[in-house]
């Protein structure tokens, strides 16, 4: 692999409406042997794929960042993330069970948890590899069998985990992989033989799936859009804030969902924090990705940088203030110099209604206001129609504590930001989507529950 900057690394036929149908009846197929697996087998299979990933980190993590543009440093944090994540899920798949509740007389009753067949995955660009993981994971650990749609600008990384999954010995057929936009992802939600959607992307695309998904009565897990706060107090330690802001704002070039790009300072600390801020903002390396220094990689296409550009230049209109960066950056390098880089921007003067604080940039651009008081900062973090995450600097935990309480977001964090253990469940309120990827919940959203009642004497009739 070699990185390409603006040119095209391979073509990708879309998948139709003919081969959308082979592959769910491979998957119906393939979910026939797997779902009557016990859970130890399972988790055996499950733990080779883990195997292979490790064994293979760094090939997935170059794979990764020529398939999106982000730096390989964040690339190998991915593919680790995504073994994990599959280890965690073989664990559980030998553990899932019902329970047994006692009635009157000696009869009983039990629970049995199920799986629900094929289940249709859809992911984003942002983490190819390690959303597929994220979806395949639990879903394979309750009996499940998947067809994976990855996003068209990220098509490549995916295909690999399906030969992992092949190689680690699931049933053939059992993780499926199509590739094509919004045509490919129709055939999808309404194809009579999937039985639940798990999509990741965009608010406007969640609402369609939803919409075609209640057709058929299928359930669904959305893991939509946010545009997150951010509350530095001003007991925060500030070296420690200034690294959570970062963090917050410009993994992956600032394309990720639960990114903490309203960042709320109290007044007292605005003016050492914001250039604290700034400093560190333009030390940010950028460059070529598969670079060991790089820690800035490309955006994912002219279009999307074109969008980022032109919410900068509406930010400036509106009143906002460039503190930094926002500019497109040329690498010295000339076989970048095609590449879609920019440098990350810091936004000062900013106001609760404006367009770059209301609305997701998916970008890296960081929007600083101030505050004065904790129910006045509280009310405005809620000010919005997203509420994917949230987090809090401040080294009083019992604030810390409130204030997250007091949040409405479905991912908190107290003194570090887009911390995301395989462990702990993530998921939105509000616009930004529900259900829950990861953790133990995520087995509630890839299974089913039957109950059994069993009669011990004579049947009471009223008849």
């Amino acid at each position: 692999f070699k990185t390409c900057p603006g040119r095209v690394l391979c073509k990708v036929p879309c998948s139709g409406e003919k081969e959308v149908d082979l592959a769910v009846q491979s998957a119906k197929a393939a979910f026939k042997i797997w779902s009557q697996m016990s859970g130890m087998e399972r988790c055996r299979v499950m733990l080779e794929a883990a195997r292979i990933i490790r064994e293979q980190r760094e090939e997935i993590a170059t794979m990764e960042t020529i398939n999106n543009g982000k730096s390989i440093f964040e690339a190998r944090v991915d593919i680790d993330i995504s073994w994990q994540c599959l280890e965690y899920y073989a664990g559980l798949a030998g553990s899932l069970a019902g329970e047994h509740i006692q009635l009157p007389g000696g009869s009983f009753g039990y629970t049995r948890r199920e799986p629900l067949g094929v289940c249709v995955g859809i992911g984003a660009w942002n983490y190819p590899f390690q959303i597929a993981c994220w979806k395949s994971g639990p879903a394979l650990a309750c009996g499940n069998a998947m067809v994976f749609k990855p996003s068209p600008f990220t098509p490549i990384s995916v295909v690999r985990l399906a030969e992992i999954f092949t190689e680690a010995g699931v049933p053939k057929g059992l993780f499926n992989v199509v590739q094509g936009g919004a045509a490919t992802g129709q055939f999808l939600c309404q194809h009579p033989d999937v039985a639940k959607i798990s999509f990741t992307g965009s608010v406007p695309t969640g609402m369609k799936i939803m919409e075609m998904a209640a057709k058929g009565i299928k359930p669904v897990t959305l893991e939509l859009g946010g545009k997150s706060p951010l509350i530095i107090f001003s007991d925060a330690d500030l070296e420690n804030a200034v690294k959570g802001a970062l963090m917050a704002n410009f993994l992956t070039q600032g394309e990720v969902c639960c990114n903490g790009t309203r960042v709320f300072v109290e007044r007292k600390i605005l003016d050492t924090f914001t250039k604290e801020v700034v400093k560190r903002t333009q030390k940010i390396k950028i460059g070529d990705p598969l670079l060991e220094d790089t820690r800035m990689g490309a955006l994912i296409n002219k279009p999307h940088l074109n969008r980022v550009q032109g919410f900068i230049k509406q930010a400036k209109e509106q009143g906002a203030q460039v503190l930094c960066g926002g500019d497109l950056y040329v690498p010295d390098d000339p076989k970048l110099k095609n590449g879609y880089y920019m440098r990350p921007c810091v936004l000062g003067n900013c106001k609760d209604d404006m367009t770059c604080v209301k609305e997701e940039i998916f970008g890296p651009v960081m929007a600083i206001l101030p505050f004065d008081t904790e129910e006045e900062v509280v009310e405005r973090a809620n000010a919005t129609k997203f509420g994917l995450a949230g987090g809090v600097f401040t080294r009083d935990i019992q604030k810390a504590h409130r204030v997250v309480a007091a949040l409405k977001a479905g991912m908190c964090f107290i003194n570090n930001y887009n911390v995301s253990p395989v462990e702990l469940p993530f998921g939105g309120y509000k616009s930004s989507g529900f259900g829950r990827e990861n953790g133990r919940a995520a087995i509630e959203y890839y299974s089913q529950l039957k109950t059994v009642c069993v009669e011990m004497g004579d049947v009471e009739s009223v008849f």
